[in-house]
């Protein structure tokens, strides 16, 4: 990838959802749980993307809410941790990745374009770096919205389009332009904005990674 191509946002083109895809991405994340460095079961609690899905989602005790593309459940840790009366289901394509998933968190093995629950039954959905690859985004905004509660809290956090290249991606990833993903939540939420965030509150967000925050 160019400077050029870098400037003007190119992204790599939408490829179909196909099974062998499917099976593909989900063999990559099987090995990757293995690897600790790189796919932490951990994560610290003072950076920006935890604080603002504790911020976004709010008293979470005596509410259901759903980790989509959770990896280990590094976000569902701490979402437990801050509100033990929360019932928090994590979901992942990865079998592998999912046996890192703390005790007190419900894990579910299933694709975000696809997912395993009926209309309306979580009080708020989160996805934190995993949209980018589920290939058929419009699909997989849709089927996050769908299972939120009329009035719940839709966050996703993912990398920014005009900076494709800068890191190494699978064949399959792809990052959203900003006024992309707004338009396809607001075919599903009544409430839709988005900002640029960085990883430390004391670091000015260089515009890698945004946050879209919707309400249903």
């Amino acid at each position: 990838m160019n400077w050029l191509s870098r400037l003007l946002g190119r992204k790599r083109p939408a490829q179909p959802l196909t099974a062998d895809l499917l099976r593909e991405i989900r063999l990559s994340f099987e090995t990757s749980a293995a690897d600790e460095e790189h796919f932490p079961s951990t994560i610290d609690p003072r950076i920006v993307h935890v604080k603002l899905i504790l911020e976004t989602m709010g008293d979470l005790n005596g509410r259901r809410v759903i980790d989509v593309g959770c990896g280990k459940g590094r976000f569902a840790r701490i979402l437990h941790e801050r509100n033990p009366g929360a019932r928090i289901v994590a979901l992942d394509l990865a079998e592998a990745m999912l046996r890192a998933v703390p005790a007190g968190i419900s894990p579910v093995a299933g694709s975000m374009t696809a997912l395993p629950f009926p209309d309306g039954c979580f009080d708020g959905a989160y996805a934190t770096e995993s949209l980018e690859h589920a290939v058929d985004i419009e699909l997989a905004v849709g089927e996050i919205c769908r299972v939120v509660k009329p009035g719940g809290p839709v966050i996703i956090i993912d990398k920014n389009a005009a900076h494709w290249g800068r890191l190494q991606t699978p064949a399959w990833e792809r990052w959203f332009g900003r006024k992309e993903l707004e338009r396809l939540l607001r075919r599903h939420c009544r409430k839709v904005r988005s900002q640029y965030i960085s990883y430390w509150e004391d670091v000015e967000p260089d515009g890698l990674f945004l946050a879209w925050i919707a309400r249903r």
